[in-house]
């Protein structure tokens, strides 16, 4: 396994790579679900390469850029055990050089659900993405249905820019509990992490509902809304959508497929997860 800084050495490695070459970006911290990942691409793919980049132009003024966890050795090794080829381990300023100002911006995708309360995230997302893309030239590249609108607005990036690869979105990896597998899970106290299923078990209510023959969206809205409210330790309830799984517009009715997503709150963190239906 090779491990890299420059972005220009980046280059030339992947320019110099057996194809086809499958890219999965990350922030670190990883856990099972980022490793599912990794050995779909492996399973894919002749070279793997993983980014382990805290992009800090994705994270909000009061947001936990400072705190956010960065086991860079223990990562490595994860990521030898699992037989990746290429890890680039960029610092800010070999991704943000001085003089960097020039954005990504996909548009209104990036305004809905999270976009509206983290003004300037799929921004930084999609920017980093597009460099990242841009800089390994990978055949596919590897996202997890947990960060669905992400999903969307990286695929309306590839689309809308002709950049010329799969998208490839795993299915969210869970605790056997059905909490969604997250780096953040780390912050939660033990009563919180107790009673963080709720947030499953709220989108499930939902899948219920429609397999029952409820098409009614406000309904199933409403149904989520519900089971989350009945968690005394959720603080806040950010959103509860059911939308199109395209577009993100909410829905009137479901009469095909819909991604039904929740943002809730326990104290400081904040956990979203989301379901398709379908």
């Amino acid at each position: 396994m090779r491990i890299i800084e420059n972005s220009q050495e980046l280059a030339r490695a992947c320019r110099e790579a057996a194809r086809p070459v499958g890219l999965v970006p990350t922030m670190g911290a990883l856990h099972a679900g980022h490793l599912a990942l990794v050995e779909r691409a492996r399973q894919e793919n002749e070279t793997v390469a993983v980014s382990i980049f805290v992009n800090p132009t994705q994270f909000g003024p009061q947001e936990d850029l400072a705190e956010y966890p960065r086991p860079l050795d223990r990562d490595l090794e994860s990521l030898r055990q699992a037989k990746a080829d290429l890890v680039f381990t960029p610092t800010v300023a070999e991704m943000y050089p001085p003089g960097f100002d020039t954005w990504v911006d996909v548009g209104r995708l990036a305004t809905l659900l999270e976009g509206a309360y983290r003004p300037g995230h799929f921004r930084g997302v999609a920017t980093v993405v597009t460099k990242l893309f841009n800089l390994i030239r990978p055949d596919h590249a590897y996202f997890g249905q947990k960060d669905g609108q992400q999903t969307l607005v990286i695929r309306q990036l590839v689309r809308d820019l002709h950049l010329g690869l799969d998208i490839v979105v795993v299915p969210t990896v869970r605790d056997p509990d059905g909490l969604a597998l997250s780096s953040r899970n780390v912050y939660l106290t033990p009563e919180q992490r107790r009673a963080a299923p709720v947030v499953y078990r709220a989108l499930w209510r939902a899948a219920e509902l429609w397999k029952e023959g409820e098409r009614n969206a406000p309904r199933l809205r409403q149904a989520v809304q519900q089971v989350l409210a009945g968690e005394p330790l959720i603080e806040r309830i950010d959103y509860v959508s059911v939308a199109d799984t395209a577009t993100l517009e909410e829905l009137d009715a479901v009469l095909d497929r819909a991604m039904v997503s929740v943002a809730v709150r326990f104290g400081e963190l904040r956990l979203i997860d989301n379901i398709i239906l379908g």
